[in-house]
């Protein structure tokens, strides 16, 4: 194997590990915080700390071009308020004990965004990506049958960042700009939300708890480390291996949740996990295939 394969893996295997398990433990210590205030911290720490990004890598005049297309901006938007919500989604079910249907968004996800591409982007595809695809509906089918095994924080996640992966697709916009434009728009809406947190008295962010409130800024690191280890993981491996890695975070989701934390599985959860593992077995596959 090359090194800067090699690199490029364990590079976007340390963003995914992260995803899956440092992000979950760091939600866990604050999660005595509201998600909706996490998620404030979140988009306002996210846009601040990209701004110096931004500006070390003097990319600002590739910003002024983004926002003068008012086509891409109209799609920035909807695509930030899909990623607020996987946000807000994904940190609610961290701290009401629910890693499992977390994992199970996290799971389906990739395989939705393939089915999306081909339904909205016509992307290619061929028998194996139709099988995970129809093994996906299977599993999603077989949950709504019993209402109360439904793991809807789970569809939320897998839907939410599926359109948004679609949304990016189209417009092709770089990553770490357009994240900047989607966190930066939701950013005043975040502040209001804030000040009416504070208003009633139930914000953790001040001056008086230096320590929290210094933690809590760190929820805009942990949205932006690991996505740059994954992203400079997929440009020197290619995005077939960063795919496949990616896996890594439901993963971890997965075994934190029930292992360490001790989430319950209930039988039909666990026959749909099944029947989605097989549907991921093959998507790896015809990854591994085409690369």
């Amino acid at each position: 194997m090359k090194k800067k394969t090699l690199n490029g893996i364990l590079s976007s295997g340390f963003g995914s590990l992260w995803w899956g398990v440092i992000g979950v433990l760091y939600f866990k210590t604050v999660s005595h915080v509201t998600p909706l205030e996490l998620t404030v911290h979140r988009t306002v720490w996210t846009a601040f700390l990209l701004i110096f990004s931004i500006s070390i890598y003097k990319e600002w005049n590739k910003v002024f071009d983004i926002i003068k297309n008012g086509r891409i901006i109209f799609w920035l938007i909807l695509s930030g308020i899909l990623i607020v919500t996987n946000w807000y989604t994904w940190i609610y079910a961290v701290t009401v004990n629910k890693l499992l249907d977390a994992a199970f968004g996290y799971y389906i996800f990739p395989i939705l965004s393939v089915f999306f591409g081909i339904l909205f982007l016509k992307e290619s595809h061929n028998m194996m990506k139709l099988v995970a695809i129809a093994l996906v509906m299977i599993a999603v089918l077989y949950l709504l049958i019993d209402i109360k095994s439904t793991p809807w924080i789970g569809l939320i996640v897998a839907l939410t960042w599926s359109f948004y992966t679609l949304i990016r697709k189209k417009i092709n916009v770089p990553t770490d700009l357009g994240l900047f434009i989607e966190s930066a728009f939701a950013t005043p809406f975040a502040v209001i939300a804030f000040y009416f947190i504070a208003e009633t008295g139930n914000n953790y962010f001040s001056l008086s708890n230096i320590g929290l409130s210094f933690w809590l800024f760190l929820a805009g690191a942990n949205t932006l480390i690991p996505l740059w280890f994954y992203l400079y993981g997929s440009s020197l491996a290619g995005l077939g291996p960063a795919a496949m890695i990616f896996f890594l975070a439901p993963t971890g989701q997965f075994l934190l949740g029930f292992y360490y934390f001790g989430e319950e599985l209930d039988l039909n959860k666990l026959i749909s996990f099944i029947i989605i593992w097989i549907a991921v077995a093959i998507y790896l596959r015809d990854l591994a295939k085409d690369k």
